[in-house]
This record gives structure tokens, sequence and C-alpha cells, in this order.
């Protein structure tokens, strides 16, 4: 199923003929589609299928075996590597764990990208975190450390830091693993309120049907057995129109979680 008004959209992100492999094995290939500017994306599909390799490759982690990708229309992986390191900066990436320096406190941790890419001077940037951990529902713990706080915390604190420099694009990589409902569906609202208060393009790699129903704008699916897209379009969409048994499967799989949503 592919939807029309999603393909005719200025694009900010375009995967071009991607394939994805670990030596002679293939993730995934052919891979095309192409994300407009403050769109949430959702990228899902079974276990195993290349979902959080897909995101590894968008972000500047792994070289594709083929293909390319696009931010605003430039090439990302076929320029110098001092070019495609400027425009990882304009990226925010959020990874499953949190990713936070245990042995920095929530401040210093959200502090890091600051003091890498920016002028700004100590008290700025005591500021700027301070904000950033306001932003997320963390204001006056930015002298916790990730150990004394719970795991729907961590969560929140790898957003601020992940938003630290103000990107243009987000990724969040199973944001919801690990949580109960209530702490997923408020790191949802966090999400929907990065993109409507910042105008980000976000970028969603889950499984959580819940989630998927409530923050995309598109989506596409990808297919361990077959190894490319299968599906593309609005998820609520996907679920009343098309036809693939395992879309359907993996849509349905939580019919009392979806009516409710």
């Amino acid at each position: 199923m592919k939807n029309d008004n999603f393909e005719n959209k200025k694009s900010h992100i375009e995967v071009k003929n991607l394939s994805m492999a670990y030596g002679s094995y293939v993730v995934q290939e052919n891979i095309n589609f192409s994300v407009s500017k403050s769109e949430i994306f959702i990228i899902m599909g079974d276990s195993g299928c290349g979902k959080s390799t897909l995101m590894r490759h968008m972000v500047g982690l792994k070289k594709p075996a083929k293909g390319d990708i696009f931010y605003n229309q430039k090439h990302f992986w076929q320029t110098d590597i001092t070019k495609r390191q400027a425009m990882m900066r304009h990226f925010g990436v959020m990874y499953q764990s949190g990713a936070l320096w245990s042995s920095m406190t929530l401040s210093e941790n959200i502090a890091l990208p600051l003091r890498k890419y920016t002028t700004l001077s100590d008290n700025q940037i005591k500021e700027v975190v301070s904000f950033k951990l306001s932003l997320v529902g963390l204001a006056g713990y930015e002298d916790f450390y990730p150990s004394e706080i719970s795991g729907g915390m961590c969560k929140r604190a790898g957003i601020a830091r992940a938003i630290a420099l103000d990107p243009e694009i987000i990724f969040f990589d199973e944001p919801s693993a690990g949580l109960d409902p209530i702490s997923s569906r408020r790191l949802d609202d966090l999400i929907l309120a990065l993109r409507d208060g910042l105008g980000a393009t976000i970028l969603v790699v889950t499984h959580e049907l819940a989630s998927i129903f409530a923050i995309a704008d598109n989506s596409i699916f990808l297919d361990s057995e077959s190894k490319t897209i299968i599906a593309s379009g609005p998820p609520k969409e996907l679920l009343k129109f098309s036809e693939n048994p395992k879309v359907q499967q993996f849509l349905t799989r939580g019919a009392k979680e979806v009516d409710s949503v």
C-alpha cells in the first residue's frame, strides 16, 4: 500500500536503493522511502528484520552496501567525511538504553555535546542544560546520577541530551522498551511535544503498537523474509487497508490495546 500524499510532500530525508549487509549476509535490500519535514516516521517490522540496523545507517554508524541517504537533497554517504560529520551535527539520537555515562550527573551528560560543539560559556551551558531537562520533565534533577533515577527518567534524560544542540532530526531506537504502560505513554506525549514545539523531524524504531498508533504520521514495514519494505503509509491506514498478512498480524497482535488508542 502506498500513500500518494506521503510521496508528494517535500522530502527532508530520502533513502534510495539502500542495501544493508554484514559481510555476505544481506539484511535488507532495495530500500526506498522518504520522510517529510516535521513528520513522525515509524520504522517497524518483525524481530531481526533490520530496524535498528537501518537507523545505524541513517545516523552515520554503518556504511550501506549499496545506495545512499539524502538529507535536504544532499548526499550523506557519497560525500567526504568532513561534510558528513557536519550533517550529523544536525542529528539527535536517543539509544534504547539511554546511553548515559553512569559516572556523570545528568547535567554533565547533557553538557557533553554543548562543550564539544559550541563556544558557549559555562554559565550559558548550565542554562541550556536546565532548560533541556525542564522540557523533558526533569527540572531540578541536574545533579542526580543515572543510577539514582528510574528507567523512564533515564530515557527522558537521554532525550534531553539528544536535543541539546537543537537538532533538525531526532532518532529514537525503541524508546519505550522496558517501560510500563504509563511511562511509555508519557514518553509518547513527550515525542509529540518535541515535534510540535521544536518542529523536528522524528524517526522512531519501535515494535510497540500503542506508540505506533499514538504518534506515527507515516511508516514503513521491513520484512525479514523478503528482506525489503512490504508496506508503507500511516499505520492506521495500513491496519484498515493492507492485505498483506504479515502486516495485519503485526498490527493486530494487540487488538485490545489498539482499540483503546
